[in-house]
C-alpha cells in the first residue's frame, strides 16, 4: 500500500458490472473505477429500505450506465453478466434485524440470488473476475481477538447465515466451475454516501445523523463493546487489489484496522470532532441484545500479506471527512430542515 494502479492495467478499459451500485460502497467504488478508465454498469433496485441513493453518483452520473434491476431477477441478471471483465457482487440485505422479522426475504437476496448470478457466470460468461462483499457478521461473537480467517464460524442470526451461504456458493463455484471468485468479509465501513437515515445499514450513521441535527447518540449497553472501523477508501482498494490479483481467487480474507475502540470512546471522539453534542447510554433493546456480537475486530494480515493491503486512513481523519460530508449534503440523505 498505497496499491499502484495506473491508467494501462488492470480496469482501463474493462467492462464492469456492479451490483449494489447506487449504495454507499458500489458508488464509491464506480467512482474509482471511472478514474482508472473503466466501463462500468451499476445495476441497483433501489428498493428504499436498502442503501441506494442516485445522489451518491451526482458528480459521475455521465460517465456510467445505470441500470435499475433487482438481482433476484434472474433473466435480466443473466443478460447484464454478460461479457463483463469483473463483477463485484456488493449488492445485499445489510440489516439483521430485517433478517429476523423477515427471513425470507434475507434467503432470496443474500443467498438464492447468488447462486443465480453464479449460475448465469457459469452459463454465460466464465472468464469473470468476482469478488463479494462478505461480512465479519458470519463468525459471531468472537471466541478469541482478533479474529482471524481460521477462526469458526458461528452466525447468530439469519443474515449471518445467509451471507455466510452466498460466500460459500461464491468460494464452491470458484473451486468447482473455475469461474474466480473471491470474498473480504468486511467490517464496519464508513464515510460519504452511507445510509444515516436508520439503523438498517450501520449504526454509526445513525449517530452520525443525530450529532448533525443536535441529538443525542444512544450507545446500547454499558458501551464498552470494542470494535474496528474501516474508512471507504480503503475498503476501495481492498476490493480493487482483489479484483486485479490473481493470489485473490478462491480466498477469503478479512479487513480491519488496527485502532479499536470501544463505543462510548467512539461516541466520545465523534462529539469532539463535531465541536458539541452529547450521548447517553440506554439499556440494549431485546431484539437487539439477542444477535449482539460483543467484542470484535478482524486479524487482517492474511489480505495484507497476500494482496497488500493495510487501511491507511485514521478513525480520527475518516470521522471528520465524514461529519464534513453529511453537514453539507444531510439533505439528501435524511429530511431535515437544518
Amino acid at each position: 500500500m498505497p496499491a499502484t494502479y495506473n491508467s494501462s492495467c488492470p480496469f482501463s478499459g474493462s467492462d464492469i458490472l456492479v451490483t449494489g451500485g447506487l449504495g454507499f460502497i458500489g458508488s464509491s467504488l464506480a467512482r474509482r473505477l471511472v478514474a482508472l478508465g473503466a466501463k462500468v454498469t451499476l445495476v441497483d433496485s433501489l428498493i428504499p429500505e436498502y442503501g441506494g441513493n442516485p445522489f451518491n453518483i451526482y458528480d459521475i452520473r455521465e460517465r456510467v450506465t445505470v441500470d435499475l434491476t433487482d438481482i433476484r431477477d434472474a433473466p435480466a441478471m443473466a443478460s447484464l453478466i454478460e461479457r463483463r471483465d469483473f463483477l463485484f457482487n456488493l449488492a445485499g440485505q445489510t440489516s439483521h434485524l430485517d433478517s429476523m422479522t423477515d427471513p425470507l426475504t434475507d434467503l432470496n437476496i443474500n443467498a438464492a440470488a447468488q447462486l443465480s448470478i453464479l449460475e448465469a457466470c457459469r452459463l454465460h460468461n466464465s472468464g469473470v473476475k468476482i469478488i463479494f462483499a462478505s461480512t465479519r457478521q458470519l463468525y459471531g461473537r468472537p471466541q478469541y481477538l482478533p479474529v482471524d480467517e481460521k477462526h469458526p464460524v458461528n452466525p447468530i442470526d439469519v443474515n449471518g447465515i445467509n451471507k455466510l451461504a452466498g460466500e460459500w456458493y461464491h468460494l464452491l463455484y470458484n473451486n468447482v466451475y473455475k469461474i474466480r471468485a473471491c470474498a473480504l468479509r468486511l467490517t464496519n465501513t464508513y464515510g460519504p454516501g452511507m445510509r444515516v437515515k436508520d439503523g438498517r445499514q450501520t449504526f454509526l450513521g445513525v449517530w452520525i445523523r443525530n450529532l448533525i441535527e443536535g441529538k443525542p447518540i444512544q450507545v446500547f449497553g454499558d458501551g464498552r463493546q470494542r470494535r474496528d472501523f474501516n474508512f471507504i477508501d480503503d475498503v476501495i482498494e481492498a476490493l480493487l487489489l482483489a479484483a486485479a490479483a490473481p493470489a485473490s481467487e478462491g480466498g477469503v480474507f478479512n479487513l480491519g484496522h488496527s485502532e479499536h475502540i470501544s463505543l462510548q470512546e467512539l461516541a466520545t471522539l465523534l462529539v469532539r470532532l463535531n465541536g458539541g453534542g452529547n450521548y447517553e447510554l440506554i439499556p440494549f433493546p431485546a431484539d437487539r441484545a439477542a444477535i449482539d456480537i460483543g467484542d470484535y475486530y478482524g486479524d487482517f494480515r492474511k489480505i495484507d500479506k497476500g494482496l497488500g493491503w493495510s487501511p491507511q486512513v485514521s478513525l480520527e481523519d475518516g470521522l471528520t471527512r465524514t461529519l464534513e460530508y453529511y453537514r453539507k449534503h444531510h439533505a439528501h440523505y435524511w429530511d431535515s430542515t437544518r
